[in-house]
């Protein structure tokens, strides 16, 4: 069946049935509009206010996610879907076409700091997307009460694979998103600071919604096993919140028992760099590390016969992240190691 053109307040949440739509949102230099592919799926259990929504390409440089939502939308059998279903595998069209973090060619905007007030309305933060945020939250939000919202580390950053989610101060709400992220069956569940202003994930948090967040790889490629991981992650949040028929086991690090947990809420988990110049990778990341540890180095080839700079572990834990491009920049984080963690509960 094709796409249909409609609106946001054309797409049908409640029908029983699927419906693939491209939703129209106004371009803001060209004539025309920005297309965003969604697809609604509608079971005979659906309640109010309940449903899935699994959003891929936040930025557009970020591929593992995208990847794993096309692939369910090919297999998954509108028969077996309990409750409702929302899969967005492009939401950031403009950055996705120029592959890029930020919204290049419209309004150079981040998504992933654009859920802010006012975002959509207020004069400044009209651009597309803020509009987009502003689409997320009065179209989508008010249907789900599970939001996967699928990241890699794009150019800069090569994460250890892992589910994500920030400090949830209500038990309940805690204890239901721990066990989704333990369901993608990656090798790292990673907690990390909510400071940054605008996050799609922190509002989704914020309003009570089971989220859980990715890094499903990175450098701007689809390796196999962040789609792997991401497609097991989507497919056993519907299965086991009950929108969608079906018998899901553990996979990966999850079957074998060897998920780590780890958290990057402090500032000091963090190594910026204080030079532009060259990442050498030392040590991998997953590793456990000991504070002082050389995990890397940074050389300054305009300085050739000086020594590299030794970036060293800030604290006991296991690396998470480092640099993925050799190339840095002054103040980009280059190291982040993160305090292991006991399993939330």
């Amino acid at each position: 069946m094709p796409r249909v053109v409609v609106q946001p307040h054309n797409i049908d949440f409640d029908s029983p049935g699927r419906r693939d739509y491209w939703v129209a949102l106004e371009h803001d230099t060209m004539w025309g509009t920005q297309l965003i592919p969604i697809t609604v799926i509608v079971g005979p259990q659906a309640q109010p206010g309940k449903g899935l929504v699994a959003i891929g390409s936040t930025h557009g440089n970020e591929y593992e996610g995208p990847t794993a939502i096309k692939q369910i939308l090919h297999e998954v059998d509108t028969k077996n879907v309990l409750g409702r279903l929302i899969f967005i595998p492009v939401l950031n069209v403009q950055a996705f076409r120029t592959g890029t973090r930020d919204s290049v060619g419209a309004d150079d905007v981040n998504l992933n700091r654009a859920f802010i007030d006012g975002a959509g309305s207020r004069p400044g933060l009209t651009g597309i997307t803020h509009r987009l945020a502003a689409f997320i939250r009065t179209s989508i939000w008010p249907h789900v009460h599970i939001v996967l919202d699928l990241h890699s580390g794009g150019n800069q950053i090569r994460f250890d694979i892992c589910s994500s989610f920030h400090p949830i101060d209500d038990p309940t709400q805690a204890a239901a998103i721990a066990e989704t992220a333990r369901w993608f069956g990656c090798p790292l569940i990673m907690i990390y600071q909510n400071r940054t202003p605008g996050l799609l994930t922190s509002e989704a948090e914020r309003l009570g919604k089971i989220t859980v967040g990715t890094e499903l790889g990175w450098g701007e490629a689809v390796l196999e096993a962040g789609v792997r991981y991401g497609k097991q992650g989507v497919l056993a949040a519907a299965i086991r919140h009950g929108q969608l028929r079906g018998d899901i086991q553990p996979i990966g690090h999850h079957a074998d028992g060897t998920q780590k947990c780890a958290a990057i809420v402090d500032f000091e988990c963090y190594v910026p760099a204080p030079f532009d110049g060259h990442y050498e990778e030392v040590v991998r990341c997953g590793t456990r590390v000991k504070k002082g540890t050389v995990v890397g180095r940074l050389h300054d080839f305009q300085r050739i016969d000086e020594p590299a700079w030794p970036v060293t572990a800030p604290l006991d834990g296991i690396i998470v992240g480092t640099a993925w491009g050799a190339r840095v920049r002054q103040g980009q984080f280059i190291a982040c190691v993160g305090e292991e963690q006991p399993w939330p509960r």
